[in-house]
């Protein structure tokens, strides 16, 4: 009998949009569903961007694109990073994608080869877990709970470093947890990573312009200029400019490796589009007030979802300060029950929320962290409250 290839049995659909599509499904059958679920930022981007796009349509050239990524589109980036405190970068330490997660796609076929090893802190974006296991990578989690408000301890990278495995994967802000790493944290885990040079190091840092309270972004190359030749930093527009279906996610790292993701580009994609070149050139450019007033708008959002779980008792969460997500600890439901429905676990607990409240949320489990489930406050200000209140009643309503 005919069968697929080895690889889709271990290649897994995203948890995070099954849980999206299931509230998508019960909000079209009419029931009132406010959806926590799905990362989007859910504002668009400045009318400039839009300009752009038509301009490029206006005089498309219907050619075919650099495999690398227009030079003007790589100029911008290189201004972005510079704008980040990422300096001495050139155009062929670049590479783009269609959307992060494609170069970090890409970036798994150019690093690991199958019984390779990639470590990473839990909680994770799911999607790690995925590409992992579809090159028939060997995964190595570091648990972060929320006691240690969900960070990387300096001997926790040590002791996993010691196994020498071929990627560490490092996410800052981080999804799901929304955790910023400090200026000083991140220095003291550069001061491992300069000690094992056999690994690689991704710095998936897409969130890197949502900061609150004050923070300011800071990298491993900054903190241990030497680590530049092993550390790769990838950024996306998705988040930070409103424009997630655009699929524009970018790269800087060693040479080697950004050709790597270039040849690879030539045999998947071939090229970023013209007209969504022309936007990203223009998001990254132009004026940047959208980006810089929303994320005063999340700011807000992050402490009414805070101040909202602080009146339930049992509940833990961390602070976020970054990203759009709160992460909180609700194992205090679990062995209870609502409305005769036993709470085993995280995924008991979300269905039962969403079908008691209509509140869509994503276990933890998807993240790698069973106890938790994860909040995203894009969703319009108005449903917000109304939303973490509908939360708050679940909880009272427990037996």
């Amino acid at each position: 009998m005919l069968q697929l290839a080895g690889r889709m049995g271990r290649a897994k659909p995203s948890a995070i949009m099954a849980v999206a599509e299931k509230a998508k499904k019960l909000k079209a059958a009419g029931r009132d569903i406010i959806s926590f679920s799905i990362g989007v930022p859910n504002f668009l981007p400045g009318e400039h961007v839009y300009q752009a796009a038509r301009d490029a349509l206006a005089k498309d050239s219907g050619q075919y694109g650099s495999n690398r990524g227009a030079d003007a589109l790589l100029d911008a980036f290189l201004k972005h990073m510079e704008d980040l405190g990422l300096t001495g970068y050139t155009r062929a330490n670049l590479s783009t994608g269609i959307g992060a997660k494609h170069v970090l796609y890409s970036l798994a076929e150019a690093l690991l080869d199958e019984g390779d090893t990639i470590a990473f802190p839990a909680p994770y974006w799911t999607t790690y877990v995925d590409i992992a296991e579809i090159v028939n990578a060997k995964i190595l989690e570091l648990p972060c709970p929320a006691s240690q408000d969900y960070k990387l301890t300096v001997a926790q990278l040590d002791a996993a470093l010691a196994t020498k495995p071929k990627v560490f994967l490092f996410n800052n802000p981080s999804n799901p947890t929304g955790m910023v790493y400090t200026k000083e944290e991140i220095i003291a885990l550069a001061e491992v990573l300069v000690k094992y040079p056999e690994t690689w190091i991704i710095t998936d840092d897409i969130y890197n312009r949502m900061l609150f309270d004050g923070l300011e972004y800071y990298n491993f190359v900054q903190a241990r200029p030497e680590l530049r030749e092993r550390t790769v930093f990838v950024d996306s527009l998705s988040k930070t400019y409103g424009m997630p279906g655009w699929r524009v996610g970018f790269m800087a790292g060693p040479e080697a490796i950004a050709q790597a993701v270039t040849t690879l580009n030539s045999n998947h994609i071939t090229n970023i589009p013209e007209v969504t070149t022309a936007a990203a050139i223009a998001a990254l450019s132009g004026p940047q007030d959208v980006t810089e007033a929303k994320n005063v708008e999340f700011q807000g959002k992050r402490d009414l979802v805070m101040a909202a779980l602080a009146e339930i008792p049992g509940v833990v969460c961390p602070r976020p300060q970054g990203a759009f997500y709160v992460f909180p600890d609700i194992s205090v439901a679990f062995g209870k029950s609502h409305d005769g429905k036993v709470i085993g676990n995280d995924i008991d607990f979300c269905n039962a929320l969403l079908e008691a409240k209509g509140v869509a949320c994503v276990p933890g489990s998807a993240f790698g962290e069973p106890r938790a489930l994860r909040i995203s406050y894009t969703c319009p200000t108005p449903q917000l409250a109304p939303g973490m209140q509908r939360i708050q009643e679940f909880f009272a309503e427990l037996k």
